[in-house]
């Protein structure tokens, strides 16, 4: 406001000037149309009319929101990630990118950019390497591949309850490992989101780990989650994200595990006869800022960018936790078959075996750690 309340002074102040050199022109002119006056208030009179021409134009910009004072020194961040604009992941993304720009004054304006239009998972990653997307979201065996103790919680049965999941997210653990991360990418882990807990879709009901022998699997593209097919005795396939709604359709695949809201926003239900309540992976997302821009920020914005950072990834993970207990009278409602008839136990202990197997990332330590918590 204080802006364009300056802009709005500019344009008063101009026009009394305007107002007093036409009043001098007079006097000159009345005495003789050569007095010396006469010229020097005429250019004066233009310079004065260029200068309310741009102001004026500036006020009219600025109340029309087309233009921002602050927006000339605004440096531009691109945020990309793989969801669609309805998950509480890019709703709190938004809330974080104007939150950033309010807390700097305007020296920040953060693009979001959903739903893969910047590229796969992969892609996404590799662009933050690279110095193209300056921030992303990314599942916790992404960044694995660069640190592999960080892709832990992703592992079947790791977590036991979303209790567990904020113990982790606020643990020294946490802050270890990601320091790991940086080490040896340069890039910054800012806070960790939940994701939700991973249910099998397929078109016959699964209620055991032997419901799943043979089974053909959609998994994300990272070796992690072999672990899960493994236990089972499923046939991974791993397929990107923006694909699996086709390979499903296609009967590329037989089944594909995510949370509920996920499988609600990409519509996985409506290619799917059953979703099984198996809860095997509660998953998590990071979000890493990369270190060419990390780097450039002073110590000041830094912290406003991990205090926002954290506000929103409890945000997300408070409305992502609500979404999932509403989810299965929702789904039921649309004629979706859920089966809740699970032996969950046989599950874990499928899983347990395979904790320290030949795919896990992490040392005994780590896992001893992370259990603790």
């Amino acid at each position: 406001m204080n802006k364009k309340n300056n802009l709005y002074d500019d344009i008063r102040v101009l026009t009394l000037l305007w107002k007093d050199d036409n009043a001098t022109l007079y006097k000159a002119n009345k005495y003789s149309n050569k007095h010396p006056l006469n010229k020097v208030n005429t250019m004066y009179r233009r310079t004065l009319l260029k200068r309310i021409a741009v102001v004026a134009t500036t006020v009219a910009l600025t109340a029309t929101g087309l233009f921002s004072p602050l927006s000339l020194a605004a440096e531009k961040l691109k945020w990309a990630h793989v969801y669609e604009t309805s998950t509480p992941y890019h709703k709190w993304a938004m809330w974080a990118a104007d939150e950033i720009q309010k807390r700097t004054s305007g020296k920040y304006e953060i693009q979001v950019f959903p739903a893969a239009s910047l590229g796969k998972e992969n892609e996404i990653n590799e662009s933050l390497s690279l110095g193209t997307i300056d921030i992303i979201y990314t599942g916790s065996t992404f960044v694995g591949r660069s640190f592999g103790p960080l892709a832990i919680p992703s592992a079947p049965f790791m977590l036991r309850d979303f209790n567990h999941f904020n113990a982790y997210a606020t643990s020294p653990l946490f802050a270890e490992l990601s320091d790991g991360y940086k080490s040896v990418t340069g890039h910054n882990i800012q806070s960790l989101t939940y994701y939700g807990q991973r249910m099998v879709t397929s078109n016959e009901p699964v209620s055991s780990p032997a419901d799943m022998k043979g089974m053909k699997l959609r998994v994300p593209p990272a070796p992690l989650f072999q672990m899960f097919t493994d236990s089972v005795e499923a046939n991974a396939t791993p397929i990107a994200f923006s694909e699996v709604y086709l390979a499903l359709s296609q009967g590329v695949v037989d089944g594909q595990e995510n949370p509920l809201p996920t499988i609600q926003a990409k519509k996985f239900y409506e290619v799917q006869k059953y979703i099984n309540l198996t809860g095997h992976i509660i998953d998590s997302l990071v979000t890493v800022v990369g270190g060419p821009a990390w780097n450039k920020l002073s110590d000041d914005d830094k912290a406003v960018f991990k205090a926002v950072f954290v506000e929103a990834a409890a945000g997300a993970s408070n409305d992502i936790r609500e979404s999932e207990q509403d989810l299965v009278s929702w789904f039921k409602e649309q004629g979706v078959n859920i089966n809740d008839n699970i032996d969950r136990d046989a599950f874990r202990k499928a899983a347990m075996g395979v904790h320290n197997g030949k795919h896990a990332s992490w040392s005994e330590d780590v896992y001893k750690r992370f259990q603790a918590l």
